[in-house]
């Protein structure tokens, strides 16, 4: 149950004294008896209410739910990032978290703020106040956890990879539409305002034919040789099977695939990978490259790696007509720099550093695609998109060989 706070409409009544009303909640949809009057009996997010004071007509409030959410896995990207950017976004609060181990769950839950921890999946997800699961368990485990929460009606937002084989995420596709729940995948870098600019004017023509583009999202620490071996829970980190077959594509590599083919609007067609990694002596790589062929001819490269202390992490896309560039902008903080030169638009936009700023955003347009019934920034179908890419670069970095990714429709 939710109490909501309603404030009267009519300016008869005192708005310095709500009442209080419990109303029940199935899905982030708010169920309350409205007499004989009808009309407003299940409305997404929103709650149309009742109530009679002293006054002989009836008299209505309009009240905004919060997005319930249950965070299914207590590890450091949902800790740093997601549990504060439910606590910062609009109309949303954490309130159930899981993890196998019952004292993490509650220590992670009072710390943020959650009334309720969990070390059984299926307990949390009997839980009425949750209306959507934010999915940051190991990636072999992605669509498990996903179709346990749409079938318990739970909105489904998944952190990236959004699975580890193609099967997994079909099936976290058609689960999900088929149980009428949303369900998006967690690549918060479509939501930075110099990403969605570059793709508007891309979009627009701005640069005329798109020849080339590029990404890169690197990272490390100087004087350590690598990440340091992962320990306790963290430990799936370098378990092959359960991160997917990949590591720094897992981590990073996946966003700078997906920011691409958000900016190009296309999909990938061709992949030709090259890394230090996929071999039976080291089946985990820690840099890799890859060319890319997009559907209309558009050549791409992409690099990621976990021993890049002082990588830029930029993106180029360069047409006929001119060229975007954006410097530092792929991170996990919403900042750096994108310059526009071209024939009819000419701009740079700098845009502070905003450590939860995406993660917000993202949340934010997950909730609004529930009221508005539409798809997230991010689709499942995106996350299916990038799975068969990171698949493809596995199997090329293996066979050394251009591998041609078919089109899957679900």
């Amino acid at each position: 149950m939710h109490r909501l706070w309603l404030q009267a409409s009519s300016p008869r009544y005192n708005p310095t004294n709500p009442y209080p009303l419990e109303v029940g909640l199935q899905q982030s949809y708010v169920h309350h008896d409205l007499w004989s009057t009808g009309g407003f009996d299940s409305l997404p997010a929103v709650a149309y209410v009742k109530h009679r004071p002293i006054y002989t007509r009836y008299i209505f409030w309009r009240c905004t739910v919060p997005l319930g959410w249950a965070i299914i896995s207590t590890g450091q990207h949902p800790d740093l990032k997601i549990a504060p950017a439910i606590a910062a976004a609009d109309d949303q609060e954490l309130v159930a978290v899981y993890s196998r181990d019952r004292g993490r769950a509650q220590a992670f839950a009072e710390k943020h703020g959650a009334v309720s921890a969990y070390d059984s999946l299926d307990d949390l997800l009997k839980d009425s106040r949750v209306d959507a699961a934010f999915i940051a368990s190991p990636n072999a485990l992605h669509s498990q956890h996903a179709l346990q929460a749409a079938a318990a009606g739970k909105h489904v937002l998944s952190e990236k990879p959004m699975t580890t084989t193609l099967e997994d995420a079909v099936a976290m596709v058609r689960g999900c539409r088929d149980y009428g729940v949303k369900l998006g995948t967690g690549y918060h870098l479509r939501t930075h305002p110099g990403h969605t600019m570059a793709q508007r004017l891309i979009a627009e023509g701005a640069l005329g034919h798109v020849a080339m583009a590029q990404a890169q999202w690197g990272f490390g620490v100087r004087g350590t040789g690598g990440p340091p071996p992962r320990t306790g829970l963290r430990q799936w980190w370098d378990d092959p099977e359960l991160i997917g077959g990949a590591s720094t594509m897992m981590g990073t590599g996946v966003h700078a695939v997906d920011l691409l083919r958000f900016l190009l609007g296309e999909e990938i067609t061709h992949i030709a990978a090259l890394t230090d990694g996929q071999t039976s002596q080291r089946p985990l790589e820690q840099v890799a490259a890859m060319t890319l062929r997009f559907e209309s001819g558009t050549v791409a490269t992409m690099c990621c790696g976990r021993l890049l202390p002082d990588s830029r992490n930029d993106f180029a896309i360069y047409g006929s007509d001119g060229r975007i560039t954006g410097r530092a902008t792929l991170w996990e903080a919403r900042q750096g720099r994108v310059e526009v030169v071209s024939e009819t638009v000419n701009q740079t936009e700098v845009y502070p550093n905003q450590y939860l700023g995406n993660f917000i955003a993202e949340l934010e347009d997950f909730h609004q695609a529930i009221q508005e019934d539409r798809e997230p920034v991010a689709t499942g179908m995106d996350g299916l998109r990038v799975v068969q890419v990171t698949l493809a670069m596995i199997q090329s970095a293996r066979e050394g060989r251009t591998v041609k990714i078919e089109p899957v429709e679900v």
